[in-house]
C-alpha cells in the first residue's frame, strides 16, 4: 500500500524500525549529551533495557528480533551452525530462517515494506517492495532488490558492512574512519527511502556500532586514545536516527532497538581447548582445524559463543555418549563449566543454560546442548586449531557481548518497555500496524 492508496483515504497506521547491532541501554542512558534523539524518544514513548537472547550472537539475534520467536524456531543459533546427523557446519543465510519475518506478516495484509541491511536476509526476497540484504551477503550487486536499489547503490559506491580486520589493527585510525564512512553511507540510505513515503513498514539495521564497541570498547572505558572518536561516532548515529525521526510523517511510530548489550573483553576463551585438556574432547590429529576432525572418544565440543554439545550416539556420527547416560553425563559438564577457573581464580562461567529452557520448537534438533554466559571479561569462542593457551589477554577486541542491557526506545506515548526482551520486538511492530495474529504466534508479546 504506497502513499497514493493513504490520499484516497484508506489511511492505515505505518512503522520505521531502526535496528542497531550492540548499542547497550547503559551507554544511552549514562550519556544523554551525546544521544539526545534516543533520549527525546523515551521521553516521548518509553524507553528501557531489554535482554537478548541465548545465545547473545548476531546471526541468531536478527532472526529472532525479526520474527518474535526463539532459535528452536528460527532454526538459527549463530554464525556457525552445525548439519544435522552430521559434524559439516555451515553459516546461517535468509533461507535458513524457517520461522516467518514480520515484514511478511505485513505483506500478507496487503502493505507494502522496505527492508535495508538487516543480516541473516540474502539473498534478498523479491516479493518485497524493496530489500537490501545485510551482513554476510556477498556483494552489493546480488543483495539488492529491486534494480533502481541496486543502481542507486552502485552509483553511490554503497559498502555492505564494515571490515573488521583493519579493527585488528595496532592503529585504529583507519577503522576509525572507515566505520564513520559505512555509518554515514548506512544514513544516507535510510533517509532516501523513509522520505519516499511510500512504504507502510521501513526496516533499516545500523551494524556499524558492533564493531565500534569491539575494538574500541576499551578506549572508551579507560579513556583510551579513540575514546573521542567513539563518542563522535555515536553522537553522529544518534543524529541520523534524528534526521530520520524529523522525516517521518505523523502516522509513523518510530521504534529503535539494539539485540545485545557490551561490556569490556579481558581474555578471548578458547573452549575446545579447554575441553581438550580436560577429557571431554580428543581429536584424531595434530593438525586439526574443524568440527569434524575431533575423535571417536570426544564426549563433548563446543561452538562459537558458549553452545557446548554432547557427542551423543544416534546423533553425532560417531558419538560416543549413550542416550541413557544423557542427563548424567551432561550435568558433569554443567557442574565442570560451574567450577571453571580463569586467571586471578576467577570463574568463567556466570550460569548454564540447558537446551529445553532455551530452545523449543520444530527447528531444535541443531541446538547446543548447553550454552554457558560467561562472567564479564570472558568472551568465550570455539577454536579448532591447536592452542598454547586457554585464555588469551592479547587479541584485539576490547569488547564483547552480553545477553543483558539490550536497548528498545519506542517512539509512542502507550508503550511501556519493562521487563521485555527481544522476543517482544516483533509483536510490538505488528501491533503498532493493525496486523492481526495469534497470541501463539510469538515468544514474545506487544509492549504497546
Amino acid at each position: 500500500m504506497g502513499l497514493f492508496d493513504r490520499l484516497r483515504g484508506n489511511d492505515t497506521p505505518r512503522v520505521a524500525f531502526v535496528g542497531i547491532d550492540g548499542l547497550p541501554y547503559d551507554l544511552v542512558a549514562n550519556d544523554p549529551e551525546t544521544f539526545p534523539t534516543l533520549s527525546a524518544i523515551a521521553e516521548a514513548g518509553d524507553g528501557g533495557a531489554i535482554d537478548s537472547i541465548v545465545p547473545a550472537e548476531s546471526s541468531a539475534c536478527w532472526p529472532v528480533l525479526t520474527t518474535g520467536v526463539n532459535p528452536g524456531e528460527t532454526g538459527v543459533y549463530g554464525f556457525q551452525d552445525r548439519e544435522v546427523g552430521s559434524y559439516d557446519t555451515y553459516v546461517p543465510m535468509g533461507r535458513d530462517v524457517q520461522a516467518t519475518r514480520v515484514w511478511d506478516r505485513a505483506t500478507a495484509a496487503g502493505l507494502d515494506a522496505t527492508v535495508l541491511n538487516v543480516p541473516v536476509t540474502f539473498p534478498p526476497q523479491r516479493n518485497l517492495q524493496r530489500m537490501l540484504s545485510g551482513y554476510l551477503s556477498p556483494e552489493v550487486d546480488t543483495a539488492a532488490h529491486p534494480e533502481e536499489l541496486r543502481a542507486y547503490l552502485a552509483e553511490a559506491d554503497y559498502t555492505l558492512s564494515v571490515n573488521a580486520k583493519l579493527g585488528h589493527k595496532a592503529d585504529k585510525t583507519e577503522f576509525v574512519e572507515h566505520a564513520r564512512e559505512v555509518l554515514d553511507g548506512r544514513a544516507a540510505l535510510f533517509e532516501r527511502y523513509v522520505e519516499r513515503d511510500d512504504w507502510d513498514l521501513f526496516v533499516g539495521a545500523f551494524t556499524s556500532p558492533d564493531r565500534i564497541n569491539h575494538f574500541l570498547w576499551g578506549d572508551h572505558l579507560d579513556s583510551g586514545p579513540h575514546r573521542e572518536d567513539f563518542l563522535e561516532f555515536y553522537a553522529a548515529l544518534d543524529s541520523h536516527i534524528g534526521s530520520i525521526r524529523k522525516a517521518l510523517p505523523d502516522d509513523v511510530t518510530l521504534v529503535v532497538g539494539s539485540t545485545h548489550g557490551f561490556t569490556r573483553l579481558e581474555h578471548d576463551v578458547y573452549c575446545n581447548e579447554w575441553l581438550d585438556r580436560e577429557g571431554w574432547l580428543e581429536y584424531d590429529d595434530e593438525d586439526h582445524d574443524s568440527l569434524a576432525d575431533i575423535g571417536g572418544d570426544a564426549r563433548a565440543y563446543s561452538l562459537v559463543p558458549g553452545r557446548f554439545y554432547l557427542n551423543l550416539e544416534g546423533r553425532e556420527p560417531e558419538g560416543v555418549v549413550p542416550e541413557a547416560d544423557y542427563d548424567d553425563v551432561r550435568a558433569d559438564l554443567v557442574a565442570d563449566l560451574e567450577a571453571w577457573e580463569g586467571p586471578n581464580g576467577k570463574p568463567v562461567v556466570d550460569r548454564v543454560v540447558e537446551r529445553e529452557t532455551a530452545f523449543r520448537g520444530d527447528h531444535d534438533a541443531i541446538a547446543p546442548d548447553l550454552v554457558a554466559i560467561p562472567n564479564p571479561g570472558f568472551d568465550l569462542k570455539a577454536g579448532f586449531r591447536p592452542r598454547d593457551r586457554v585464555f588469551d589477554p592479547d587479541g584485539p577486541r576490547t569488547g564483547m557481548h552480553t545477553f543483558e542491557n539490550a536497548a528498545l526506545f519506542v517512539d509512542h506515548p502507550a508503550a511501556t518497555v519493562g521487563d521485555a526482551d527481544l522476543l517482544d520486538v516483533a509483536p510490538t511492530l505488528l501491533k503498532l500496524l493493525d496486523v492481526e495474529y495469534a497470541r501463539t504466534d510469538f515468544d514474545g508479546a506487544s509492549l504497546v
